[in-house]
């Protein structure tokens, strides 16, 4: 199916969507054909029809299942019948043939008495027939339970029996109740008819042993019978399952792992480079779908590619417009450091000299607006100092290397003891690990959360500031500025982060309301976070945190006897107002344009151990003549 064009056009900007999997045409398009800006926009291909693998695999099982059940029902029944023959053989047959054979014995045994008998008249003659006797009785007791379902045999049975009794009745019985001593004149006259009724009985148990001969037989006839039919069924079972079972592998070698293979090569293929390969669907339903899916996910991979090539080239473009206005804004910082700030000195150079020239002829209104001229001037190019140092981080001090902060904490300390000093504030901090950074940056990172805890203090207690840090995992330090000050309320936590975003007035607390943005910008840019603590009062914890070297072992504090029982109180934290303070990236201090704190070699003020910095009332008249900035 050709592609549908949208709004009638290949242009710019138009999308172009393919029904179905596309065909050659489409997906061996050049890249030249489709102009820039072309968004193609393929529908996945809906499932053709046909059996899945799951219900060919269903319906194969059941069939299978089937068919074993089917021989084994077989199976189970040839089995049972030629068990059940040859339970018959051993169990029926063959006891009745062997009875049979000692009923004839006891008959033979009883015979010989009574003629015995009869001949010389002794009494030990008849032990033969009375054990006979015993004998007949078990041995057809046998026989007729032996018999009872083969009424042929019993017949013939019944017969000898019959014939049997008639002889016991006219010959063995008369004879044997004859009185001992001499010899039995009945056994002589009844000689004959004795010798014909037992020559009866004979026949009889021949006949008898003839027909359990003859069931015998049969019986061992339909045992071969069962068991050939059992080897042949049992044959069949064998080889059916092997036919089955190479069913189930030519199935599955050409259902599933025949397209299997084949699809798996197609993907290698693409996954190679040759996205122009095209995914034939074989096989099962599901097989085919998913082959389709593969070619509509090759499809938007085409599509992606060719996207991602044009988002390179747009990047590379807006790279360039970005290296474009880094220079200009190079040139801005230049201007901004040297000929904007010209003009401001001129303007208060020259209102202060008017002031002092025209001293005697300016009334009270007009020194105060000179004052005021000045004061703009001033705090103007304060300001250009200040955005200029937020522009620089990330952008001039870039270099990273690693930073020992317990000896950068000594020097912003030793840089704020003047007003450490002047607040008669105690600093205390942690054993301060070894970071990876940029020392300017992390340097006024410190000095302005430090001198923001000694600005925004409470009127009410001396300032009370602490430094902790902790291994927040095995990849990061978790510092916090704590201190018992003024405090920041909750709804001012992120405001405070912003650049000129102010909570007091310039008469309360002087400053530009840039110093905690910058440390926002400096943490951010070292690849951690910075925020507020809420849960803690009085005063305000800023924690921060900075990435951790793996082999950087936690810091472990050494306990200093003049300072021992520092740790236990927990300072508060000062804060609010962000502080517009920054180092200078030369000396420590400020910046030009601010008041610099001097560090004088015999300052005792600070120190970079994890001591306490405390008030030295010789040391603030040593420092009399010193000032500090405070438009932070």
């Amino acid at each position: 199916m050709p592609p549908a064009v949208a709004a009638g056009t290949r242009g710019r900007g138009a999308v172009v969507v393919s029904e179905g999997v596309p065909d050659a045409e489409q997906r061996a398009e050049p890249d030249g054909a489709r102009p820039a800006g072309t968004k193609v926009r393929r529908r996945r291909a809906p499932a053709t029809g046909g059996w899945t693998v799951r219900r060919w695999l269903t319906v194969g099982t059941c069939a299978a299942l089937a068919v074993l059940v089917a021989l084994s029902v077989a199976g189970g029944w040839v089995f049972a019948r030629s068990t059940r023959l040859t339970d018959n053989l051993s169990d029926s047959v063959t006891p009745a043939q062997v009875a049979a054979v000692q009923l004839d014995e006891a008959l033979v045994n009883q015979e010989t008495a009574v003629r015995g008998y009869g001949l010389t008249g002794q009494r030990s003659f008849l032990q033969p027939y009375i054990e006979g006797l015993a004998s007949q009785r078990a041995q057809t007791a046998t026989l007729r339970q032996l018999l009872a379902h083969d009424t042929r045999t019993a017949a013939d049975l019944n017969a000898m029996l019959l014939r049997v009794e008639t002889w016991q009745s006219r010959v063995a019985r008369p004879i044997a109740a004859a009185p001992a001593g001499a010899p039995v004149a009945l056994a002589t006259q009844r000689a004959d008819e004795g010798k014909r009724e037992f020559d009866a009985v004979r026949t009889a148990g021949d006949r008898l042993e003839s027909t359990l001969a003859e069931r015998r037989d049969r019986a061992r006839a339909d045992l071969r019978r069962a068991d050939a039919e059992r080897d042949w069924i049992f044959g069949f079972i064998a080889a059916v399952i092997a036919v089955l079972v190479v069913l189930i592998f030519a199935g599955l070698r050409r259902g599933v792992t025949g397209p299997l293979t084949r699809l798996s090569h197609d993907v290698r293929t693409v996954a190679d480079g040759d996205f122009a390969h095209l995914l034939t669907p074989a096989g099962p339903a599901d097989i085919r779908a998913l082959a389709l899916d593969v070619d509509y996910m090759r499809g938007r991979l085409v599509e992606t590619l060719a996207l991602r090539d044009l988002a390179r080239a747009r990047l590379d473009e807006q790279t360039a417009d970005l290296r474009r206005s880094n220079a200009e804004l190079e040139q801005f910082a230049y201007v901004a450091s040297h000929d904007l700030q010209e003009p401001l000195r001129k303007v208060a150079s020259f209102c202060q000299l008017l002031e002092r020239r025209y001293a005697d002829q300016l009334d009270e209104r007009a020194v105060q607006y000179i004052g005021f001229a000045v004061d703009g001037a001033n705090r103007m190019q304060t300001l250009i100092n200040d955005l200029l140092a937020f522009s620089r981080v990330g952008r001039v001090h870039a270099e990273t290397s690693e930073v020992d902060l317990e000896a950068l904490y000594g020097r912003t300390v030793e840089s704020l003891s003047l007003a450490i000093a002047d607040a008669d504030a105690e600093v205390t901090h942690d054993p301060l690990p070894v970071v990876k950074g940029d020392a300017t940056q992390l340097g006024m990172l410190f000095q302005n959360l430090l001198s923001n805890a000694v600005k925004f203090r409470a009127p009410d207690r001396p300032p009370r500031i602490h430094l902790s840090v902790t291994a927040a995992s095995d990849e990061e330090w978790e510092f916090a500025v704590t201190d018992n000050g003024i405090g920041i309320a909750a709804e001012f936590a992120e405001r405070v982060f912003v650049i000129f975003q102010r909570l007091h007035t310039r008469d309360a607390y002087p400053g530009n309301g840039i110093g905690l943005a910058l440390c926002k910008k400096i943490v951010d840019f070292h690849g951690g976070t910075i925020a507020i603590d809420l849960q803690h009062e009085p005063g305000t914890r800023f924690v921060f945190t900075l990435p951790r070297r793996a082999d950087e072992p936690v810091p472990v504090a050494v306990p200093d006897a003049d300072h021992e029982g520092h740790g236990d109180d927990e300072p508060g934290m000062g804060g609010g107002e962000p502080s517009g303070g920054t180092v200078d990236a030369d000396s420590g201090g400020r910046t030009p344009g601010r008041h610099a704190v001097p560090s004088p070699a015999n300052a005792t003020g600070g120190t970079a151990a994890s001591g306490t910095v405390a008030p030295d009332s010789a040391d603030r008249a040593s420092r009399a003549g010193g000032a500090l900035s405070r438009d932070q």
